[in-house]
């Protein structure tokens, strides 16, 4: 696959984004490599982005798979402060798509997004952009890095993946 088209580049993004409408969350965890790290930054009280994960706040940040894994573990037996019954409704949009580097295995690229989640009634949206690094060595694209900046970062509940 080191030759992805910008075209499957986006059919995997689209995918990745309807396993979490779908609550395929199981499923989603196949998009992401075992090393893979997630990461969204905070905005700090200068309307910064805070830039290191290990010395700043985030609000979330997993090193590795094995995080993802353990979220998708809580929402599944209703242990995320983020989820309790109904279960939300998402539909995840992404535009802008751009490839910023490729390299021999990996390919750089960042996007715009807009996510509505409807529960008890409310429909609130989330917007920002995201930066992937895919590992495109294998069969199928993986994702090797995510970086998530929320634009609208004053939220009234906790936020998690599904809704990013």
């Amino acid at each position: 696959m080191t030759a992805i088209t910008r075209d499957e580049i986006l059919d995997f993004l689209y995918k990745e984004n309807r396993l979490l409408d779908d609550r395929q969350f199981e499923e989603w965890l196949d998009c992401y490599r075992e090393d893979a790290e997630y990461w969204m930054p905070a905005w700090d009280v200068d309307d910064s982005l805070t830039q290191d994960p290990h010395n700043e706040i985030s609000l979330i940040y997993y090193p590795n798979r094995a995080g993802l894994e353990d979220r998708v573990f809580r929402i599944r037996t209703e242990r995320s402060s983020a989820t309790s019954i109904p279960d939300p409704r998402t539909g995840h949009n992404l535009t802008n798509l751009e490839i910023l580097r490729r390299r021999e295995n990996e390919v750089d690229v960042r996007y715009n997004w807009i996510n509505y989640y409807f529960r008890y009634n409310i429909t609130d949206h989330y917007f920002g952009t995201t930066w992937v690094t895919l590992d495109v060595s294998g069969d199928e694209p993986k994702i090797a890095k995510k970086k998530i900046v929320l634009k609208n970062d004053y939220i009234h509940h906790v936020v998690d993946i599904y809704q990013l």
